[in-house]
C-alpha cells in the first residue's frame, strides 16, 4: 500500500508554511497542483491520485501535491491586480528556488515532471515552459494559459511572464527538445480553445507536444481521471 505523508514544508520566501500531500515511497516525481481554489488534498480527494496508484505502488512514479496561494492572488476578487500578480511571483520563486530543489534532493533526480487539471493545469504549464530545465514532463488536463482576465488594468510586465500563450510565442524550441509536453482536452471542455490556441503556438515555435482533444467528455474529473493514466502510462 502507498505511503501518504502530509508535510508543511515552511517557504521562506512565503513567510509561511506550504502544505504537501506525499504519495509513494520512490519513482519518478510529479509535481501536481490542484484547480481553483482547490486545497492541496483536492486530487487525492476526487480520485485523481487513485487513478494512477498502480504507477505508485509499482514504485515508477512518486506525488507531491502542493498547496497554492490561488486565494491569496487571482482568485480574491478584493485585492488589486499589482498585489495579485505579486503574489504570485513570489509563489513561482518558491517553487524554483525552494520546492523544486527539494523534490530534487529527496527523490536524486535533476528534472521532475509537473501536472494538473483545469487552474491546477495553467500552474503546471506556466511551470514547465518558465523553468524547462528542471521540468521533463507536462501533463496539463484542461489548461488555462492566461491570467490578463484576473488582472485587469494593470500593465506589469510580470502578467506577460506569467501568461504561457504569450511568452512562448517568443520562445526558442531548443529549450524544449528534452521535455515530454501533453495538452489534453475534449470536444465538450470549456477550455477547449485555449488548449487549440496553446498547441498552435507550439506548433509555430516547432516545439513537440501532444495535443489529445477526447471526445464527448465535460470539464470534470471523469474526464482527467480517463486521462492520467494514460498519459503517464505512456511514459512510465
Amino acid at each position: 500500500m502507498a505511503k501518504i505523508e502530509h508535510i508543511p514544508y515552511y517557504s521562506n520566501t512565503l513567510g509561511r508554511n506550504i502544505m504537501v500531500e506525499v504519495t509513494g515511497h520512490w519513482g519518478h516525481p510529479i509535481l501536481m497542483f490542484p484547480s481553483s481554489g482547490g486545497q492541496y488534498t483536492q486530487n487525492s480527494g476526487f480520485g485523481l491520485n487513485a487513478s494512477v496508484m498502480h504507477l505508485v505502488e509499482a514504485g515508477k512514479i512518486k506525488l507531491y501535491n502542493v498547496e497554492t496561494i490561488d486565494m491569496l492572488s487571482f482568485y480574491d476578487d478584493h485585492m488589486n491586480s499589482e498585489t495579485k500578480i505579486h503574489n504570485y511571483e513570489l509563489y513561482m520563486q518558491f517553487l524554483k528556488n525552494e520546492f523544486i530543489p527539494y523534490i530534487q534532493r529527496e527523490c536524486n533526480t535533476h528534472r521532475i515532471a509537473v501536472a494538473g487539471v483545469s487552474f491546477g493545469g495553467f500552474h503546471a504549464a506556466n511551470t514547465a515552459f518558465r523553468f524547462p530545465d528542471v521540468v521533463s514532463h507536462l501533463i496539463a488536463m484542461s489548461a488555462a494559459f492566461n491570467i490578463r482576465n484576473m488582472t485587469p488594468l494593470c500593465a506589469d510586465d510580470r502578467i506577460y511572464f506569467n501568461c504561457p500563450d504569450e511568452f512562448m510565442q517568443n520562445e526558442e524550441s531548443w529549450k524544449y527538445n528534452h521535455m515530454h509536453i501533453v495538452l489534453g482536452t475534449s470536444d465538450w471542455d470549456i477550455c477547449l480553445d485555449k488548449n487549440k490556441h496553446m498547441s498552435g503556438i507550439l506548433n509555430s515555435r516547432g516545439i513537440a507536444h501532444w495535443y489529445d482533444e477526447k471526445k464527448w467528455q465535460d470539464h470534470d474529473w471523469p474526464l482527467w481521471k480517463m486521462m492520467f493514466p494514460e498519459y503517464l502510462g505512456k511514459y512510465f
